[in-house]
């Protein structure tokens, strides 16, 4: 049919779209362009740093440069802890698709297991990936060369320098010094360690550990140019690691000689300070252990060995030790006695001992008519006996805590102990049990529930010998940490600190020339210790263990523990020296330790100053033989001439 041109125009208006529909299609086409240009301004404008860090980590590594700790010296600068170059090779997990395939390979070249390998990937499982693994620590020239050798096979493996520690030898001074090690899961957990990263070296005991947020220093970086194997084949700049400080010790490594080898082949502690300022000039504690086996990878065989020691390695005696004082107690005795009045006028038969409460005490010697002048040189056992149950076990308490006993001392050192110090309230606290009167007759001899360390009894009897003054001691001279760091320190070790007790001129006197007739006077404990020429007192201790006194016993624990301490001069002393010699017997063999110390102290100071003080020869009393605590005589012994 053909069509008109009428019917021609009807058509082309039927055909023709509602302009409505073709605004929509115009605004749906401007919608998509809108959204492409946005896509494209993200990734060009507003994603450009990223898409380029992101392109430049395929080529720049940013490699750690680890800071190297600071060293730590003698009170006279003499190096006690440096650091060695050391490497160590790192697992890099961005390096790799599938790890699983090269482990043989590593285990092989390095000279470890696949399970060691793959226990301390899963260690690392929840660090991010870009962060380097530690594999091996301190690895031998032949490993470098393994891994320099496959370089293009395993680019996971990659090496860092680094400064390792290095100790003394044969355990010196390892308990006051302490030990470095890799920071434990446990540790990241606390708040102390909120800054620090899996694989990070910190300080694990000792002045180590206190120290450590002073010695570790700041690390840095360096950024390098690797190519697609992972081989450095350039650098671009790098930020410098910030050495951490070195620090001045108070100890004296002359006096810590003397001390080290005076406790060879034995079991105890000895402990040297300056009554004066607190300073530690000498800590030593027996068996000790190698702290350069921590310090990379501890080996099983050797920490079995650590473990299985019934002697206890690790303990640091000196501080740790809490045991019986034996006699050395009777000196703060002798204090409480004099304060309350009540020993001046004590004069007590001894006849190897007495009855209280229906039990008999027993004394070593029978030593006549024993007074406050000449119980302290002859350790009379009855004498303390006696004032014992004149001052009950609360004013012994009392006096004991203020001397320190009890509580730390503040030391600054990691896990102080407290001791004990028994009373009326403790026993109820602890065992909910009240107190007998003929507990206290024990107490007063330094047995039964009192226990004390060699670093409390070290403060305790030279702050009497001082007028009454007690310091707090401490390892690393104050000047040479930053105050705030100091602050930090006395918080985490509180302790007792300084403090000063009353202590009268006259009960001074008595107190301190008894103690020096114990090393000077034939009747005292300690005559065989005696020093010619030298103001050397002191107190001896014979402390019971369980299973009772038996000397010539093959089964070493049930040997007495052999206390002493000594110091010079007697009053306001320079120096004191408290040693612990477990299982030692009597207390003057531990008097002996001591003398020795003591005279490397005297012939230094004279050398240097020639200002030693003197003491006058004694006469003599009697010519008896030196004996353990409770030597049989009854003469008293002379008062030495004061100072």
């Amino acid at each position: 049919m053909e069509l008109t041109p009428q019917s021609e125009l009807e058509l082309g208006k039927a055909e023709k779209l509602p302009a409505s529909k073709l605004h929509a299609a115009q605004y749906i086409i401007a919608l998509v362009l809108v959204i492409l240009a946005a896509g494209l301004w993200r990734l060009e404008v507003v994603g450009a740093d990223n898409f380029r860090a992101l392109a430049e980590a395929n080529r720049i590594r940013k490699v750690p440069v680890l800071a190297p700790r600071g060293r730590l010296f003698d009170r006279e600068g003499r190096l006690l802890v440096d650091n060695y170059p050391s490497v160590s090779c790192f697992l890099l997990r961005e390096q790799v698709k599938d790890l699983n395939v090269d482990l043989p390979l590593i285990a092989q070249g390095l000279h470890i297991s696949v399970d060691q390998i793959q226990a301390t990937i899963k260690r690392y499982q929840s660090s991010p990936k870009y962060q380097p693994i530690p594999l091996k620590q301190d690895i031998t020239p032949d490993e470098q060369a393994f891994i320099e050798a496959h370089r293009n096979e395993l680019p996971e493996l990659e090496t860092l320098d680094e400064q390792r520690r290095l100790y003394p030898r044969d355990g010196f001074a390892a308990h006051l010094i302490g030990y470095v090690g890799e920071i434990s899961e446990d540790d990241l957990n606390k708040s102390k360690y909120a800054f620090y990263q899996p694989g990070d070296v910190v300080g694990k005991s000792g002045v180590e550990a206190t120290y450590d947020a002073v010695l570790r220093g700041v690390d840095g970086s360096r950024d390098v140019i690797v190519n697609s194997h992972g081989k450095e084949i350039g650098r671009l700049g790098q930020t410098l690691a910030q050495p951490g400080k070195d620090l001045k010790l108070t100890i004296d490594l002359d006096i810590q000689i003397a001390a080290e080898k005076a406790l060879e082949g034995k079991t105890g502690a000895i402990v040297a300070m300056d009554p004066h300022t607190g300073e530690i000039l000498a800590l030593a504690s027996r068996p000790t252990f190698d702290p350069n086996q921590f310090s990379v990878r501890l080996s099983k065989s050797y920490w079995n060995e650590i473990l299985t020691n019934p002697d206890h390695p690790l303990l640091n005696k000196a501080i740790q030790a809490q045991l019986a004082p034996g006699s050395t107690f009777k000196i703060i005795m002798s204090y409480a006695g004099l304060q309350e009045g009540i020993a001046q006028t004590m004069h007590v038969p001894c006849n190897h001992g007495a009855t209280f409460y229906g039990h008999y005490f027993s004394c070593d010697r029978n030593h006549g008519m024993v007074t406050i002048d000449n119980a302290i040189p002859y350790s009379c056992d009855t004498f303390y006996y006696t004032l014992a149950d004149r001052l009950g076990i609360d004013t012994m308490a009392r006096y004991a805590n203020s001397v320190g006993l009890g509580q730390k001392t503040g030391i600054d050192l990691p896990d102080e102990v407290s001791g004990t110090v028994p009373s009326t309230v403790w026993k109820m606290r602890n065992f909910h049990e009240k107190w007998y009167a003929g507990e206290t007759i024990s107490v007063g001899i330094g047995q039964g529930a009192v226990t004390a360390t060699p670093i409390q009894l070290a403060r305790a009897l030279s702050g009497i010998a001082s007028g009454g003054v007690l310091r707090r001691p401490h390892v690393v001279f104050p000047d040479e940490i930053p105050p705030e760091e100091l602050e930090a320190v006395h918080e985490t070790f509180p302790g007792s600190g300084e403090k000063t007790i009353p202590l009268s001129p006259e009960n001074w006197q008595t107190i301190t020339d008894a103690m020096y007739a114990v090393t000077s006077s034939p009747i005292g404990t300690a005559y065989i210790a005696r020093l010619e020429g030298i103001d050397f007192a002191g107190k001896t201790g014979t402390a019971d263990v369980v299973g009772g006194r038996q000397k010539n016993s093959t089964n070493k624990s049930t040997i007495p523990n052999a206390w002493f301490v000594g110091m010079t001069p007697r009053r306001n002393p320079d120096i004191v020296v408290a040693v612990l010699w477990e299982h030692g017997y009597w207390g003057n063999n531990s008097a002996r330790l001591a003398s020795g110390i003591i005279n490397v102290f005297v012939e230094k100071q004279r050398k240097r100053n020639n200002n030693i003080r003197i003491a006058e020869t004694p006469k003599p009393v009697t010519t008896a033989s030196s004996a353990p605590e409770g030597t049989a005589t009854t003469t008293a012994p002379p008062r030495p001439t004061s100072n």
